[in-house]
């Protein structure tokens, strides 16, 4: 049977996004707590799946953006509009059996006589039959119309129940978006504006880069601000930590916006990456450690927990208090979020969620690393190089005298 072309459109997105990723159907599927064969129909188009939870975490683990999510979300909702038709019962074929019985009156009455022998008998059949009240009582035994004209009209109030739910899908993970746009409140613009920076290091030269490479073919340290574009250039994945920081800054310089609290989302752990490690910082070392957030990823709930910060610019050196939740933003008072996020024993994908309020709203920002998951994994084992910049090579921490 042909496919309908909102599931065939469904399931072209669901491969492209398997395919990006890269994993095997037994990987992806183990990860989204669904068998391999499972996944392969989503992607041939042979099931679409009930839920589009799951679908969101596979558009999650596969790094799609919210762009991406949205036109998933929508193609899953036709798909599931077409599946729903395909296995609701056609009320066509029901008229045709109930006349069936109509038009066989009189071929049923010759049915218990062999031959002419019932002529005589065959005025008091037909009589009955003309009187029609009694014929559909009888017709039961053999036909049994009137239990069918029943499962017609349950079969059609159905399909209209249906037709009307479908218009307002409310199962789905990232349903809340359409539903709250009935009252017009997240149609308005958020009261704030948020920025992050997700390749920092730590003392603005201490970070380690885990990369699929030989030594021979990594390119020397960047310069801080060039650590993006080098990680991007080499595929490079946080080594052990990830340092992110979350700018958030009010619309109004009076009406004040407060931060509730900070959540870590992990959506997936695999085992820590088999990739050499390279440090960038050979021996720097930063006079302050700013306050930040602690997360550990290797705990089966990560937490946001304040850290206090130090100062060690001056003759003593001085603590930084760190400042628990709630915060308060306004165009004039911006705050920034330094979160640590360590792992020794995965390789975790992760987002954060900032939860707020103002003016009477309420709501949560999720926060990701342009649309994608953030990346840490851990660097236990690995083979960890440094720089040489008077041989202009990578060498080992052996080789240089450093412990790693």
């Amino acid at each position: 049977m042909p496919k309908d072309a909102a599931v065939e459109e469904f399931a072209g997105l669901v491969r492209a996004l398997k395919a990006r990723d890269g994993r095997s159907y037994e990987a992806l599927g183990r990860r989204l707590s669904v068998s391999a064969s499972t996944l392969h129909r989503y992607c041939s188009g042979a099931t679409v799946p009930e839920e589009f939870a799951v679908v969101d975490r596979l558009a999650l683990l596969c790094g799609a953006d919210e762009e991406e999510r949205r036109a998933l979300e929508a193609a899953w909702t036709e798909a599931d509009r077409a599946r729903r038709r395909a296995a609701s019962p056609a009320p066509t074929p029901v008229p045709a059996v109930s006349a069936a019985p109509e038009s066989n009156p009189e071929p049923s009455a010759p049915e218990p006589g062999p031959g002419p022998a019932p002529d005589p008998t065959a005025p008091d059949p037909s009589a009955a039959d003309l009187s029609a009240p009694e014929a559909p009582r009888a017709r039961p035994r053999r036909g049994a119309p009137a239990p069918l004209l029943v499962a017609a009209t349950v079969a059609l109030v159905v399909l209209a129940l249906a037709a009307a739910l479908l218009g307002h899908p409310t199962r789905t993970a990232s349903a809340p978006a359409p539903a709250s746009t009935a009252p017009g409140r997240t149609a308005a613009p958020l009261p704030f504006t948020w920025s992050i920076g997700s390749q920092l290091w730590e003392g603005g030269c201490g970070h380690t880069y885990l990369v699929d490479r030989a030594p021979r073919a990594v390119a020397p340290p960047p310069v801080t601000a060039d650590s993006g574009a080098w990680a991007g250039t080499h595929g490079a994945v946080h080594g052990g930590e990830a340092l992110v920081r979350i700018t958030v800054q009010g619309r109004s310089p009076s009406d004040a916006v407060v931060l509730h609290a900070l959540h870590v989302r992990v959506v997936d752990r695999a085992a820590p990456l088999p990739w050499n490690a390279y440090r960038m910082d050979n021996g720097c070392g930063g006079a302050v450690t700013p306050r930040h957030f602690a997360v550990d990823l290797d705990r089966p709930r990560p937490l946001a927990r304040p850290v206090d910060g130090l100062d060690a610019s001056g003759a003593e050196v001085r603590k930084i208090p760190a400042v628990s939740f709630p915060y308060k933003v306004t165009s004039s008072d911006p705050e920034e979020l330094l979160v640590s996020a360590r792992t020794a024993g995965c390789d975790c994908r992760w987002y954060l969620e900032l939860e707020w309020s103002a003016g009477g709203r309420t709501g949560t920002v999720r926060i990701t690393d342009g649309g994608k998951p953030f990346r840490t994994s851990g660097t236990r084992g690995r083979p960890t190089y440094v720089h040489d910049s008077a041989e202009g090579r990578w060498i080992t921490d052996s080789d240089s005298g450093q412990t790693g």
